[in-house]
């Protein structure tokens, strides 16, 4: 018997000794001469870790949520299958000193339903995949077993999706928790034992499970949220809404607009909370689809109230809001006309002062801000106080519940 530390050590030096010598170019011609390796030596057991390695495909990672919130997606085409029901089993009852058992194959599980469920936490589609298919039922078995049907899937949506199928709108998931099924699932087939019957004591047919439902919908995020702030670009929206609430869209000193709708929520007494949405900025023409008016526009529409927010600092301010509220009735009549305030930024620049008393007299009532100093700030929590609980009682007089967040 070899000792284990000369075993090893023999074998450690054979492995050094045959990473010294490799095939030479010329193998196939002299297979027995070997070549000394000029290259430093390497171990064996490395160039098979190196080469496992290599067999390795790298698969794609998924995006994680932090990445997902960075991209807001408002459209999305997807693709939905429901579960597939299983098979039907033909098979007969067998026992000893039972000659004559009689059917005894189970039915199969129905296909589970594909669901779309509005979610609070979900602000964009872009965690919604393309397609989606349901899980498929598992076939019949012996003695009577049916088999199991499939799990739902349920599909996390923002709340604020309305589902299209064509240019039919199908659901509109406007409230927490609401879900709608997207694809049915396929229903199980029968087993011979379904096919009994006093003219057929032993059947032998059986059924196949039903393909799922498939459908091809179309997803459309509109953003909920009590108040609206609407404006034109570089108009001090996304700067309002920072100094009003905890949300954080992008800001800077140059002139830039926003891009994707940002929500704030405005804390009170009494566990009170107040919704607001900023807008991206609307330019003239933007109810012809110019720029990107009606990707904007569309979701101007759960908003409740809104404030027109106007820069004070431009000649002639009133017109911004007779041109915002144009662009809306043109958008949707009515839309206008809903409960609003117009709110002035900038008041801390010296020239956006000497405007107010003209805004004023082709307005009426104005709120004076600014959002860089915080100057009057209160006075606009106070007014949006005031047209929340307005919108409450008048949500509650229709018997309807009033949007909390």
């Amino acid at each position: 018997m070899i000792p284990v530390r000369l075993f090893s050590a023999s074998s450690q030096t054979l492995l050094e000794g045959l990473a010294q010598w490799t095939p030479s170019a010329q193998a196939s011609l002299r297979p027995c001469r070997l070549l000394p390796q000029q290259a430093s030596p390497r171990m064996l057991s490395v160039g098979c870790v190196d080469h496992a390695k290599r067999q390795e495909t790298p698969g794609k990672k998924p995006l994680s949520e932090k990445k997902l919130k960075r991209y807001f997606v408002d459209h999305r085409r997807v693709l939905v299958r429901g579960g597939n029901g299983g098979s039907g089993v033909s098979c007969f009852h067998s026992e000893p000193r039972k000659e004559f058992g009689g059917p005894d194959g189970g039915d199969g599980g129905n296909g589970g339903h594909v669901i779309l469920r509005a979610d609070q936490q979900v602000k964009s589609l872009s965690s919604v995949l393309s397609q989606y298919q349901g899980f498929s039922g598992e076939d019949g078995g012996r003695k009577n077993c049916f088999g199991r049907s499939g799990a739902m899937l349920f599909v996390r949506v923002p709340v604020g999706t309305l589902v299209k199928e064509g240019s039919e709108v199908v659901a509109d998931l406007s409230q927490r928790g609401q879900e709608y099924i997207a694809a049915l699932g396929g229903a199980g087939g029968k087993g011979n034992r379904f096919f009994l019957a006093n003219d057929n004591r032993a059947p032998v047919t059986c059924t196949p499970g039903e393909p799922g439902q498939e459908r091809v919908l179309h997803l459309e995020l509109k953003t909920v949220a009590h108040a609206g702030m609407v404006g034109f670009p570089n108009a001090g929206k996304s700067s309002l809404l920072r100094a009003i609430s905890n949300a954080k869209p992008a800001v800077a000193s140059y002139p830039f607009t926003t891009l994707k709708p940002h929500v704030g929520i405005v804390h009170y007494e009494g566990h009170q909370q107040v919704a607001v949405a900023d807008i991206p900025g609307i330019i003239r023409g933007a109810h012809q689809d110019k720029g990107l008016g009606l990707s904007f526009l569309r979701h101007i529409e759960r908003c409740r109230f809104l404030l027109f927010i106007v820069d004070l600092s431009l000649p002639e301010p009133w017109t911004q809001v007779e041109d915002l509220k144009y662009e809306l009735e043109k958008y949707q009549e009515g839309l206008s006309e809903r409960p609003h305030v117009v709110v002035a930024n900038k008041i801390d620049l010296p020239q956006a002062r000497a405007h107010l008393p003209q805004l004023q007299d082709h307005v009426g009532q104005v709120i004076a801000l600014s959002a860089v100093t915080g100057e009057n700030l209160e006075q606009l929590l106070l007014h949006l106080q005031v047209l929340h609980r307005a919108y409450v009682e008048a949500e509650l007089k229709r018997g309807s519940q009033p949007l909390r967040w």
